[in-house]
């Protein structure tokens, strides 16, 4: 799993033509020395390109993902947002993003104190961030703004996790953390909970109750709904659906359309140890659900599932093998493909002004707000 040495002139290239390449989302940083502030050598144990570098010392150099925005409301969308600390020990936390509401007096409401009309409880979206699962952040520019644009557009109260990360935190950290957030989201968003959150408690529907994604995010999202359905009950609260977008799934053979390269397929089996530490094999339903036997899609506690791919990610056969594998389980849902040609991996994010970008978060909304018309599976065992 280690890729040991130092790290070669080589890869220090590879990585400065990555920032290149990646600079819709900030440009990298200079790729650092392999020495350390003392001038001794400094072995590298894996170096996760583009992301990371894990030196042998245990230290832990990011090149992405790590700028993050305060809080706030914003400017072009008048969308609230304000950040919630779940555990302090662990940092696992939460930011919140309520939508203005419509002005229906010529008084304006503070929707900073979570003030909306009294009938105007909103779809409650639960999303977990990408980034391979080693970095990005539930507070950085990149998801601040994607959340805002989709709390608008869609009318949603939504919530979006910070989850631990690997390497310091490997899987499943990640995943407790995510049910954590869930369960804490639903507890605050009854009426009657004592010290509940305000804005869960004022304004979230628990009946029309939505997880979404991005790559590492909509495995997160995924897991989560087949956890929903081995652990339910929750009350009042029902997923209508699940929304994943570029979806971070692998196996260890090749799905229909999916490269047969040895090398990018032995790289994907190696970053998946990483992440996990070896707990899970490439073949666990947690990264290969397409490879579950069909009664196990039952499990599935969603009325409506969303899978989007992008036409040159090396992941879009596999997130069209998950829309196949579940169509044709028997899983009682309607399951929506959406496919953007000549796009790579979430590209929605990192040109999200682009025509393809809107037209993609118009699915989203879609598939939100048509969810609410929608009979959804309950959250029962």
């Amino acid at each position: 799993m280690a890729a040991a040495g130092s790290l070669s002139s080589a890869l220090l290239l590879l990585l400065n033509m990555a920032g290149a390449l990646l600079a819709p989302r900030g440009a990298l940083p200079p790729a650092p020395a392999s020495t350390d502030a003392g001038g001794a050598d400094e072995d590298v144990d894996f170096f996760f390109f583009p992301f990371l570098v894990l030196y042998k010392s245990g230290r832990v150099r990011r090149f992405m993902g790590t700028d993050t925005v305060p809080a706030s409301t914003d400017p072009a969308t008048g969308v609230a947002s304000r950040d919630v600390i779940l555990d302090a020990a662990s940092g696992l936390a939460v930011r919140l993003y309520l939508p203005s509401p419509p002005l229906a007096t010529n008084r304006t409401p503070d929707v900073a104190s979570g003030e909306l009309e009294l009938d105007q409880r909103l779809p409650l979206v639960v999303f977990y961030h990408g980034g391979a699962f080693v970095t990005e952040s539930a507070f950085s520019p990149t998801y601040h703004r994607y959340l805002n644009a989709l709390a608008s557009r869609a009318r949603v109260l939504a919530v979006s996790v910070e989850y631990r990360l690997a390497p310091e935190h490997r899987l499943p950290a990640a995943y407790d953390d995510a049910w954590a957030a869930l369960r804490w989201a639903l507890a605050n968003a009854r009426p009657d909970a004592p010290a509940a959150d305000p804005w869960l408690s004022r304004h979230a529907d628990v009946t029309r109750l939505f997880l979404a994604g991005d790559s590492a995010g909509g495995n997160i999202a995924h897991n989560m709904a087949m956890r929903a359905g081995r652990e339910g009950p929750y009350g009042g609260a029902a997923i209508r659906g699940v929304a994943l977008l570029d979806p971070y799934f692998w196996g260890k053979r090749a799905v229909p359309a999916e490269t047969t390269d040895e090398e990018t397929r032995q790289w994907k089996e190696r970053t998946w140890s990483f992440v996990c530490a070896g707990r899970y094999g490439v073949d666990d339903p947690v990264i290969n659900p397409v490879a579950m036997p069909p009664e196990e899609w039952a499990r599935l506690a969603v009325g409506r599932v969303l899978v989007t791919v992008a036409g040159k990610d090396v992941l879009a056969a596999r997130g069209r093998a998950y829309v196949h594998a579940l169509r044709a389980s028997g899983w009682r849902g309607e399951a929506e493909l959406y496919e953007t040609p000549g796009e790579y991996h979430v590209y929605f994010l990192d040109k999200p002004d682009s025509e393809k970008a809107a037209m993609e978060m118009e699915v989203v909304v879609d598939f939100i707000n048509g969810g609410q018309r929608n009979s959804a599976l309950r959250m029962d065992s």
